[in-house]
């Protein structure tokens, strides 16, 4: 398509875009009395309309029948994380029962570590991308820590090229090979917290599998953002946030996939609980553990239902719209957010290097050559809410369900007078 820089034509698109009622289902901010642009749905996603209403829900069973809301409820409360699994394992690719609801990110990726890294005295090391999200690298640090291990031996990062602003993926399949038999554990965001990079999960798992390693991924940035395919890649585990892309609110409850070929099994490697055990003799309180038959084993306490009724409510609207749709405008918005982008820096004769490689959901990261954060407080105090990251990049992730293209329109106008202006 051919784009064109005008406030008419980008009317004009979201005319004829199919999702455009959706933006109506959304809580936006204002700032000056005016609805913002919302370029972070990458940090927090904006509120379901209708998350009040299953919150309420939840709050009313819980004032009208106390502790019998556990199993009297409309929405039983013991079972109630088992509504999310369907429509979730839609969204990343897998069986239902290979998902689960529980804990947040960082909590479920220790938990999986248990199972999912086992390091023995030839096979110990494990791969990650160069500059994990620092809370991943807190996360390999202190568990390689754990096992007696040296980090600076048993962390393997793989770098970015010397000039270049993304990694390649023969270059991650290379380092997988090079450490060959002493690869314990293959872990990487899949979608780059900073250049908002997507890599190729698929190649790099076949890669890691055929050395011997286990493989995992760091969801935190692609759940609900690009397409997933967990179950057919043949990936071991992985873990995903839900307040992003998936919109379920501020460090709500994070998810869990674990494959099949390891659900069921007494014997693997699993810190327990009482909610994994059978659902059926739970309340027998029985003394020996006997795993749920889904991904629900690795659950350790009963679910904070009122922190899985807004991931409920957002799932429902994923479920109804579905991720081919979603990602169909994704790709078409992001593309015109580009145009604007390359059409402004022509007009002001400025130089704006777009970071995030032609592999990508909803992220552009932005290199802002010649200009300072002043140009960032100017975009917040004129009502586009982005983010900062130094040196001198912003984030801009405009989400499908509820941005427009005029919002990429209007912010280019924005930027433009920040430009001049500073």
């Amino acid at each position: 398509m051919d784009f064109q820089n005008n406030l008419q034509f980008a009317q004009e698109l979201d005319a004829a875009d199919a999702l455009r009622n959706y933006r109506d289902a959304f809580h936006f901010p204002k700032v000056n009395g005016k609805q913002v642009i919302y370029f972070t749905g990458n940090s927090l996603g904006l509120q379901p309309k209708k998350t009040k209403k299953y919150v309420d829900e939840v709050m009313t069973d819980w004032a009208e029948l106390a502790v019998e809301g556990h199993f009297h409820a409309e929405k039983s409360w013991w079972d109630y994380h088992e509504r999310l699994a369907e429509p979730l394992a839609k969204v990343v690719g897998a069986k239902t029962k290979e998902v689960s609801v529980m804990n947040t990110l960082t909590v479920n990726l220790h938990f999986l570590m248990v199972s999912f890294y086992k390091p023995t005295a030839d096979r110990y090391k494990i791969i990650c991308e160069e500059k994990a999200f620092p809370s991943d690298q807190y996360m390999f640090q202190s568990q390689v820590k754990f096992h007696g291990l040296n980090p600076e031996d048993a962390i393997v990062e793989v770098k970015k090229r010397e000039g270049e602003q993304h990694w390649r993926t023969e270059d991650i399949v290379a380092k997988i090979n090079e450490v060959g038999d002493e690869l314990a554990l293959v872990l990487i965001g899949g979608v780059n917290y900073y250049n908002g990079q997507v890599f190729d999960m698929e190649t790099i798992t076949k890669a890691g599998k055929k050395v011997g390693a286990n493989v995992g991924w760091d969801l935190a940035h692609a759940v609900g953002n690009i397409e997933l395919k967990l179950h057919d890649w043949g990936v071991d585990f992985a873990a995903w946030c839900s307040y992003k892309y998936m919109n379920s609110g501020p460090g709500n409850a994070s998810g869990i996939f674990v494959n099949e070929k390891y659900l069921g099994k007494k014997d693997i490697s699993r810190f327990e609980g009482w909610w994994g055990t059978k659902k059926e003799t739970r309340f027998l309180m029985k003394p020996k553990f006997e795993p749920m038959e889904n991904a629900d084993a690795w659950q350790v306490s009963n679910p904070p239902v009122l922190s899985l009724a807004p991931y409920l409510a957002s799932l429902k609207m994923f479920e109804e719209v579905g991720m081919e749709a979603l990602i169909k405008k994704r790709n078409k918005i992001v593309d015109y957010l580009e145009f604007i982008l390359h059409e402004i820096d022509k007009e002001v004769d400025s130089t704006f290097e777009i970071i995030t490689p032609t592999e990508r959901g909803c992220q552009l990261s932005v290199f802002l050559h010649g200009q300072g954060k002043s140009l960032f407080n100017y975009l917040m105090d004129n009502g586009v809410i982005t983010d900062w990251r130094e040196p001198n990049v912003i984030r801009l992730a405009p989400a499908p369900f509820y941005c427009s293209y005029e919002d990429m329109y209007r912010f280019g106008q924005i930027l433009k007078d920040g430009i001049l202006e500073n």
